[in-house]
């Protein structure tokens, strides 16, 4: 049976995310946005015709109106129609996340040292994600194109690291 790590995953859609941030940085917020409100009403919509189009059986209670799902299309279609009102919301979700991809890399290191000695030039990638996701934190608005390339660039080193990191501290099976 194949299975698929999450290290693996999360390597490729960093480096793709950053690949993308750095060609087109004033285009991609806008795309962005709307790919999220994408994502909200696709499983609305779902939600939706799964209510509509389930089979009816006596004496089953009928369920309720899937309100969730309704309010997932109704969010997701603001974000696509109204994308610039979320753009200045978004500067802070993308330095929360840099944040949050740091810490979670510095503590993956930190346990992988119960296995295999980590030298703390491994640390110096995470800690410099961690401090340009505090950067974009401080200075969301200073210029939003900038913003994007460092947070492209950020993204294509902690998919790199990611990367460096799952092969070199692997668990190893003898």
């Amino acid at each position: 049976m194949i299975t698929f790590n999450g290290s693996i995953l999360r390597c490729i859609l960093a480096l793709i995310l950053g690949l993308v941030l750095i060609l087109w940085p004033e285009a991609v917020v806008t795309y962005l946005v709307m790919t999220i409100g994408v994502c909200f009403i696709l499983p609305g919509l779902f939600s939706l015709l799964n209510y509509f189009t389930r089979q009816k059986q006596e004496g089953e209670p009928a369920p309720m109106f899937p309100i969730d799902g309704a309010g997932s299309i109704l969010f997701g279609a603001w974000l696509v129609l109204m994308p610039q009102f979320f753009v200045s919301i978004l500067m802070y979700i993308l330095g929360a996340l840099l944040i949050i991809a740091g810490i979670q890399q510095i503590l993956t290191l930190v346990s992988a040292r119960k296995w295999s000695f980590v030298p703390y030039g491994f640390y110096v990638i995470p800690t410099l994600i961690l401090i340009t996701g505090i950067m974009i934190l401080i200075y969301p608005f200073g210029a939003a194109a900038n913003t994007f390339v460092i947070f492209g660039v950020a993204c294509l080193i902690y998919g790199l690291s990611e990367l460096i990191n799952w092969y070199k501290f692997r668990p190893r099976e003898y």
